[in-house]
């Protein structure tokens, strides 16, 4: 079947999930996704670099969704297709229900997670300490700056999923729209399928093709994940030479026109950059409130158990990358997301 898939961060492509036709399907995440689940996707073995340490997808991710590289570093938050079983480490939750006197869920705790993680202070506050990889999680003891930190979370995700997880009273069904319009739109005719993009920074408008979209500020135009420029990378595999690697004749299938549902999705694409970024001083205040306060040390907490480490529905017991969620890495090349 032809579903979304999340090809890199923030950029929404379609597959045909079926392994009769896909190059390399991974069957742990595949068969887990459903319509509460959640992927969350990092750089566990390699350096982070500028920008969200973490995003998140409701779609089936990439192989290397998160900039391009990093392979298999995707976690699900849910082991199961219909969310009953949390992706966390047993105990977990119960430790931290002693503390702050009421016993969050799975989904609390990854929205905590996402509000640290999923912003731009974490990298630039731990740079230092991010040359040793993978992304360590401050756990805060007190439970308002939890709860804080978890509202604030559910936002996030529910912006970077496109509206399709975490609604809530004050969080509907579509992305909140931005100020980015078009300002004169991409020709429909295929002689004039785009060619090249680029950003005048003087007008504040992206160029696609003979079309044009603003206003955009710099600072969305520029957003990045540890190297991957989103909005860039996002035009750049929709051009009609597209950017990226090129493994078969199947890639020279391009669309014959620029529609005007690309429109649309460039720019929900730049409004929930645009609302990510109006959120930094939020996050990056409840970052600074966790870190001030006491947090809890790694032996105040339980540790997976090799069964945990397992990808669901694998017997092969997995590395040791992950301290909060049960990882699904099975240890084998390239296992864990999918591939385009």
């Amino acid at each position: 079947m032809v579903e979304h898939y999340c090809y890199r961060s923030f950029d929404r492509q379609y597959a045909f999930i079926d392994n009769r036709l896909g190059d390399y399907l991974r069957p742990p995440l595949v068969n887990v996704r459903g319509e509460k689940n959640l992927f969350f996707a990092a750089l566990m073995t390699k350096m982070l670099g500028v920008g969200a340490a973490m995003v998140a997808t409701p779609d089936l991710p990439d192989l290397d969704v998160f900039c391009g590289r990093g392979g298999k570093d995707v976690i699900p938050l849910y082991r199961d297709a219909a969310a009953t079983e949390a992706n966390v480490t047993a105990g977990l939750l119960d430790a931290l229900g002693a503390e702050y006197g009421t016993t969050p869920d799975a989904e609390d705790l990854a929205a905590y997670v996402y509000a640290l993680l999923g912003g731009q202070s974490y990298t630039r506050r731990f740079w230092n300490e991010l040359e040793t990889p993978g992304p360590r999680v401050p756990l805060t003891k007190d439970g308002k700056t939890f709860v804080e930190a978890a509202a604030l979370g559910r936002k996030l995700i529910w912006l970077h999923t496109y509206a399709e997880r975490f609604r809530g009273t004050d969080r509907g069904d579509e992305v909140p729209q931005g100020k980015a319009t078009t300002i004169k739109g991409v020709s429909a005719d295929p002689a004039h399928y785009p060619v090249e993009y680029a950003y005048d920074e003087a007008k504040r408008e992206i160029v696609v093709g003979d079309g044009r979209f603003g206003p955009v500020s710099p600072q969305v135009w520029e957003f990045e994940v540890s190297g991957l420029k989103v909005v860039q990378s996002w035009l750049g595999y929709r051009m009609k030479k597209r950017a990226g690697k090129k493994s078969s004749p199947l890639d020279e299938i391009r669309p014959e026109r620029w529609t005007a549902r690309m429109s649309d999705e460039l720019l929900e694409l730049l409004w929930v950059l645009e609302a990510t970024l109006a959120m930094e001083p939020e996050l990056e205040k409840v970052l600074d409130k966790v870190v001030a306060g006491a947090c809890f040390a790694a032996a105040d907490l339980p540790t997976p158990a090799p069964e945990e480490r397992k990808a669901p529905g694998k017997a092969v017991v997995a590395g040791d990358q992950l301290d909060m969620f049960a990882d699904d890495d099975d240890g084998g090349e390239d296992d864990d997301g999918d591939d385009d």
